[in-house]
């Protein structure tokens, strides 16, 4: 039995549920409320599924919010012989803040596998450069920003200054930020969001040719995920900031904070997929939109083992039976 074939509709019906669950409260200004809804409601569809799942890779811990714990067993056949067994790296609600306050990217993200087939990554912070396939193989972490952007832009054919870089505005990226102006680059700093921004450098058209900077490691054995399937590239280092995040590398057995990771040494499965839904508007999907008797989802499905990318648009009706005008 295949993850991606045999369960394709279920799982896009996970990331659904919890992008709705999170969409009703956008804009109340409250990011732990919109985190619980969008984790409850992203458990209790897993838990409907015929399958012996375990989390992987949670979320939450960082921020002491509502989480779907590393070790967390979901599935209606957890702990039965013979079930199908798969490895769930998980983000409920991507952008936590951009939901509480109504802005644009916050989205509902899953990835799964085979057993063994996602890293077990500790919830610390990671630095990343990512890529889309255009860029694939002509970047390295370890590399000066301005050879990684000359090497950007001769893939795509242009000049440096045509180029669109995206970074989280944070403190600690001050050097980063400063070392992209300098080449002339353009850069598009947000609030919250790497992992949708690591995917939107990945599809063509949108005007984003490469994320930089440190955020989330649990984000960035997601965003690999969904670059094995786009055929992009993430390169990434685990960066603990402080002893309790060492502390926390050490208690999944990883001692060489120095290693630096390939897309494919953070998500080796071969029977992979990602999947996600967007909760409010953004670059890549949008927003839930709610409607008189119902509510219009817009989600992306990926399967490596199919090489299939598929937009899904899907309208919900509440009451079959009672027209329905929707926008």
């Amino acid at each position: 039995m295949s993850v991606d074939t045999d369960f394709e509709l279920a799982f896009i019906k996970v990331t659904e549920e919890a992008a709705v669950a999170a969409a009703q409260t956008m804009g109340w200004g409250d990011r732990n409320e919109s985190d619980r809804v969008a984790v409850e409601a992203m458990r209790k569809t897993l838990d409907e599924l015929d399958i012996a799942g375990r989390v992987v890779i949670g979320e939450g811990e960082r921020d002491e919010a509502p989480m779907l714990f590393v070790g967390e067993e979901v599935g209606a056949c957890k702990g039965q012989e013979g079930a199908v067994g798969v490895d769930f790296a998980v983000d409920p609600l991507e952008g936590t803040n951009l939901c509480a306050f109504g802005t644009a990217g916050a989205i509902a993200v899953m990835a799964a596998s085979e057993r063994g087939g996602l890293l077990h990554a500790p919830d610390i912070y990671m630095d990343k450069i990512v890529v889309g396939p255009t860029a694939r193989g002509k970047i390295h972490l370890d590399a000066p920003v301005a050879e990684n952007l000359r090497q950007i832009a001769d893939s795509f054919d242009r000049d440096i200054e045509d180029l669109t870089i995206v970074v989280l505005e944070r403190e600690r990226h001050r050097q980063l930020i400063s070392d992209i102006r300098d080449t002339g680059a353009r850069i598009k700093l947000i609030g919250d969001g790497d992992l949708s921004a690591g995917i939107t450098a990945a599809v063509r058209g949108t005007g984003v040719h490469a994320v930089m900077g440190i955020g989330g490691a649990p984000e960035g054995v997601i965003t690999a995920a969904a670059m094995r399937c786009l055929g992009g590239e993430i390169q990434a280092r685990l960066t603990p900031l402080d002893e309790k995040q060492r502390a926390r590398a050490d208690k999944l057995g990883i001692t060489d904070v120095e290693k630096m990771y390939s897309t494919e040494e953070l998500a080796p499965g071969n029977d992979l997929l990602f999947c996600c839904s967007g909760v409010t508007d953004g670059q890549l999907l949008r927003g839930v939109r709610f409607f008189g008797r119902g509510y219009r989802t817009h989600s992306l499905y990926m399967s490596l083992s199919r090489g299939l990318i598929r937009f899904v648009d899907t309208i919900h009706r509440e009451d079959v039976h009672t027209p329905v005008y929707f926008q």
